[in-house]
């Protein structure tokens, strides 16, 4: 696969992540987090916010590597 076209999708896919998961992340802090104090506030956000980040990487590896020839 062309190393354009698999950035080109790559990035899609990570546009479609981010939003995906905002949004799932955002229901689960509004059905479950609603009783809760700013401490379990603040450390679900901190932890959703950075767990994107894993599967981000592993999609951003897949873009860059080019095809072995």
């Amino acid at each position: 696969m062309p190393i354009r076209l698999k950035k080109f999708i790559g990035t899609i896919l990570l546009v479609a992540l981010v939003i995906i998961y905002a949004l799932l992340a955002t229901a689960v802090a509004v059905a479950r987090l609603s009783e809760s104090g700013p401490l379990v506030h603040f450390l679900f956000f901190l932890f959703s916010g950075l767990l994107w980040v894993l599967p981000a990487m592993v999609l951003v590896k897949w873009m860059t590597v080019s095809p072995k020839s």
